[in-house]
Formats: C-alpha cells, structure tokens, sequence
C-alpha cells in the first residue's frame, strides 16, 4: 500500500498511475464544484462530499455519517476508479477534507493518500473545466470494517485515547458555530487537525507530529479514536498518525454532531 501522506515530486514519478480526486468542500457553503471547474490538476476527477462521501444528515446519526457502502463505491465507479487504482487525494485546506477520502478508501483496502500540501503544491498548469469523460471503474463494493470504528455507545468505557481534531476554541466550548451544543465528550484530548500542518500547509516532519500525539498519550499500542464536528477532519488526524508511524487508529463517524444531540454530559475548558 502507498503512504498516506505523497509529495509532489511523487507524483511526477507516478502521475500515470494514480487517480487523482479533488475533494474541495468550505463549511460556509462555497463550491467545491466551481472551484474545481476553476482550476484542477490535470485529469482530476471531482469527488461531491455529501454526494459520496457522506450520508444524508440526521441528528442522531451526524451531519455527516458514513454513506452505503454501496453509494460509495458508485461514486468511485463513476468517477472511473477501479479496485486496483491508486487514488491520490487534495484539496486547497492542507488535506483536512481530502482526508475523509483517502480514510474511506486506506480502510477498505485500497491505495490511497493525500496529497502534501494539496492543490498549491503542484507547480504544473490546472486544467479548467469539467475535465474528460471518463469509463465506468471497476471498483466493489466493500462493508465498513467494524474495527477502524466506533460507535456512540462504544464511548462508554473506551480503552485508549480519544482525540477531538476540531479548534482550541471549539474543543474548550468557548465558540459553536454549527452544532447545538458547545465542548468536548469527557475525557478526549485536543488535537487540532490544522496543527499536524506547517505554515506552508504541508505536514510537518513524522517525528514533529508523533511528538504532538505522545503530547496527549498517544504512543504505539495505545488506541487512538479521532472525531471532530462531523467526522471529516477527524480522518486528518487518523492519516497523520499513520504518517507519523503510530498506527491506524479508528473513527467515531458520528462526532460532536451527534454527540451534541444526545443528553451525554459535555465537558468545556481544557483537557477532561
């Protein structure tokens, strides 16, 4: 399997055997389509979200549950991959949204990363436009494996440790712009998925970023589980850890969009 995480100067070695997928997506309600149209890496398939990538929202599921297996792989059908593809996510957020991707796709066994440092990381000319049509793939349909996830009742009594990859601000409730309660489930630690990223928006070195998951008592044979508002970023922080060595760790899909809506107690300020 590739890394999670590729460089540029990688797919100039490869670029003939990768797909690559533009998963572009704003939380304030710009295009990911138009901005793709506007410009994408040459032969870049646009991958919608909420179309593929998500389930239809519910407050007792999340704003973004995991989709149907079975929506999933038509939407990797459609978009031309076959089970044999390597599939090479961006985005223009430091692989935050592309993230959800590349998880979805590195937990059901196929090839699959981000790309570092996303869209500005490519020094040729984008392609404008919707790209070529292309051929139905051959990609199968494949259950979610139990064991990269968790579920709201596996919080109670969870072994290992339990990140939260939103905002300071968010973790600590001083701020909630979208769900309807604000702070953290008990005991999770903060870990901002932005923060695995240098200024430039490329990751920072693996042994940087291990630092920062032993920081919270993340170490090699803890568990990790990751979430986030809706179960997007949270796969940053998981695809981090891989990158930086430490595992695979599982998803609470779910999040805080779930978990807001419950009657579980909410925890505000710093770590617990």
């Amino acid at each position: 399997m590739i890394p999670p995480v590729v460089t540029a100067a990688w797919l100039e070695d490869h670029r003939d055997r990768v797909v690559f997928a533009d998963v572009r997506w704003y939380l304030d309600g710009r295009s990911g389509h138009q901005a793709f149209l506007a410009g994408h890496l040459p032969g870049a398939r646009f991958v919608d979200l909420e179309r593929w990538l998500a389930a239809r929202a519910d407050p007792a599921l999340g704003r973004h549950p995991l989709p149907d297996p079975e929506v999933f792989a038509e939407g990797m059908r459609r978009l031309g991959v076959d089970d044999g593809d390597a599939v090479v996510g961006y985005d223009d957020a430091g692989g935050t949204v592309a993230a959800r991707l590349v998880w979805m796709l590195r937990a059901t066994g196929h090839d699959a990363a981000l790309l570092d440092g996303g869209i500005a990381a490519w020094a040729g000319p984008l392609e404008r436009g919707r790209g070529a049509v292309v051929r139905p793939g051959g990609f199968t349909t494949a259950p979610w494996p139990p064991q990269r996830l968790v579920q709201l009742d596996d919080l109670d009594g969870l072994d290992g440790v339990l990140v939260d990859a939103r905002a300071g601000e968010r973790y600590r409730g001083e701020t909630e712009p979208v769900d309807p309660r604000a702070g953290h489930i008990p005991g999770a630690r903060s870990l901002p998925c932005r923060d695995n990223l240098a200024t430039d928006g490329t990751f920072l070195p693996p042994g940087e970023i291990r630092r920062r998951f032993e920081s919270v008592g993340v170490r090699n044979g803890e568990e990790l589980v990751c979430y986030c508002g809706s179960g997007v970023t949270a796969c940053h922080d998981l695809l981090a850890a891989e990158h930086a060595g430490i595992g695979t760790g599982r998803l609470f899909a779910g999040s805080w969009s779930q978990y807001s809506h419950t009657d579980r107690p909410a925890a505000t300020g710093e770590e617990g």
